[in-house]
């Protein structure tokens, strides 16, 4: 899997652990692993104009996805795993920041960013939470996956609760 984790934000951010959670949810989503993805970590103002430009809406977000080849998971076990470009996922850690303090169970900025780099890959793959089916599908994968590579880890407490408006 070839996964590139840039940082233009300005901002300290944990660039491992974002790659790391890339690839494991890739891995659990049975992605081919010769895909390539793109992670980018951009400031408030470079993310708002991006929000404006791309759906019109005043104001930075959490995390944006940018699908390439538009691929998804395989249905039965026994399918070959889609290969290609999965494209890009753009994270903004002043957003992260903020809802990970206003969130009911309050985790770090850090925490935040890992949960939105699963929500972003997850919109890459086709996932969407536009519809109540949808969002329960979409929200349950990223919990499952999220807990999933914080036991793997060791990581003790409780996975951040989904807390994207994107």
């Amino acid at each position: 899997m070839t996964i590139d984790v840039n940082n233009e934000s300005g901002r300290k951010v944990d660039e491992s652990a974002l790659l790391d959670i890339a690839r494991y949810s890739l891995s659990r989503m049975r992605i081919h692993p010769l895909s390539e993805l793109s992670v980018i970590v951009i400031d408030a103002d470079a993310m708002e104009q991006l929000h404006l430009q791309w759906m019109d809406l005043p104001g930075p977000t959490d995390v944006m996805s940018f699908p390439m080849d538009e691929l998804r998971p395989p249905v039965r076990d026994e399918e070959e795993p889609p290969q290609g470009l999965l494209g890009d996922i753009v994270l903004c850690p002043e957003v992260a920041e903020q809802q990970g303090a206003d969130a009911p169970t309050q985790h770090s900025m850090d925490e935040e960013l890992q949960l939105l780099t699963v929500h972003g890959v997850l919109h890459l793959l086709g996932y969407d939470h536009e519809e109540a089916a949808e969002k329960a599908e979409m929200f349950g994968l990223q919990s499952a996956i999220l807990d999933g590579w914080r036991e793997e880890r060791g990581l003790t407490g409780p996975s951040p609760a989904p807390t994207t408006t994107s």
